[in-house]
């Protein structure tokens, strides 16, 4: 099966699996030994910390601006956004970054809670815009850090505020059973397979509960490995039609991809 993964970092310092940070030769060979035959690129977002000025914030997106540039036909870019910084700086830098062809998301990492009220400007940009937003989510069980980190209870909040953003929460290992049923009952809540090794039964019981056609593949490479991440989904007693929902359709179906 074709796949494409919304959920990775190819310029990613911290990591040294492709090599130098821009070498993308070997980023598209990595893919395609496993079928991906398209990228959507997130960003080196922690380069600087969980809360980057917006110099920084440039650096960041200037290094997916890069990616996009020089492999359109393979990588699709996310704008990286500090909702912290202001309605202004958000909407700025992501117009800044539509002047490249091939942007066609959000990212969010942990300047905040998906709950925090400056959440609106990020709304604001993606109503603007036409754009999801992939916010990153984590169980906050065991991670006493609700200041910055998303609980799938966080994600599923902000999602209901704004029932006309296409939301995604991402790692569905992250999440858990209990970030999936957060998740139930929100038609523009999407949940992404990302995040830790796979557990038994958790993607049949997302597909049951959310529907195979609100779940996206999702790697997170470098910092996970596309065999496994992939295999996650390739074993379960999904159906044939389910796994090509996951893997290629949704995605292509959410981001408009005309991939041949």
């Amino acid at each position: 099966m074709r796949v494409i993964d919304i959920h990775t970092h190819p310029v990613f310092r911290g990591l040294n699996l492709f090599g130098r940070p821009t070498d993308l030769n070997r980023v598209i060979a990595h893919g395609r030994r496993h079928n991906v035959v398209h990228m959507i690129v997130l960003g080196d977002v922690l380069l600087f910390g969980v809360n980057p000025n917006i110099e920084q914030l440039r650096k960041i997106n200037n290094d997916t601006i890069k990616v996009v540039k020089a492999r359109p036909d393979y990588f699709t870019g996310f704008v990286y956004l500090n909702p912290l910084l202001g309605e202004r700086a958000t909407l700025a830098e992501t117009e800044r970054c539509l002047k490249t062809p091939g942007f066609r998301g959000i990212k969010l990492e942990v300047a905040n809670n998906a709950a925090h009220p400056a959440m609106r400007h990020v709304a604001k940009a993606a109503r603007t815009f036409n754009l999801p937003v992939l916010q990153h989510s984590w169980s906050t069980t065991n991670i006493k850090d609700r200041k910055h980190q998303s609980d799938p209870v966080d994600t599923a909040l902000f999602a209901r505020r704004n029932p006309e953003v296409k939301v995604i929460m991402a790692h569905l290992t992250g999440i858990g059973f209990r970030g999936v049923l957060e998740a139930k009952g929100l038609p523009n809540l999407y949940i992404d397979t990302s995040g830790g090794y796979p557990e038994e039964y958790l993607l049949e019981f997302a597909a049951e509960h959310i529907g195979a056609d609100h779940i996206l593949y999702g790697s997170d490479v470098p910092i996970r490995e596309n065999s496994c991440t992939i295999g996650r989904i390739i074993g379960t007693k999904l159906s044939a039609a389910d796994k090509h929902r996951i893997l290629f359709g949704n995605a292509a179906r959410l981001l408009n991809l005309k991939l041949t």
